[in-house]
């Protein structure tokens, strides 16, 4: 049986090339929300006092390590809008993993060829 899907995996019919589409688009949405997020978090946070958002690279630290784990052990945001932007990408993370978790299992599922 996983044989059948892998092998099925490498002819690449249509279906394959509308999920490797969506994810794809996926992928590049969540690229842009990284490079906003970063900008943003940086623009809100660096100010802050006792702050460890000093400089980009920490600000897209952050962010994309709140968009790979949801929780992770750096310090929450200082700042209101800080917060604001931390909380949208958490909810933008279990959106993402949910659709593309959803996109692929509609794909194994599906009985078209």
């Amino acid at each position: 049986m996983i044989r059948d899907e892998f092998r099925q995996l490498a002819t690449w019919g249509d279906r394959h090339r509308r999920l490797m589409a969506r994810l794809l688009a996926v992928l590049v949405a969540t690229a842009l929300v990284d490079v906003v997020g970063t900008i943003l978090i940086w623009a809100f946070e660096r100010h802050a006092p006792q702050t460890e958002i000093h400089n980009l690279w920490d600000a897209f630290f952050f962010t994309t390590v709140q968009l790979l784990t949801v929780s992770s052990q750096l310090r929450n945001p200082l700042t209101t809008a800080g917060r604001v932007v931390d909380i949208f990408l958490e909810v933008w993370a279990v959106i993402v993993v949910a659709g593309s978790a959803g996109a692929i299992a509609t794909f194994f599922q599906s009985s078209e060829n």
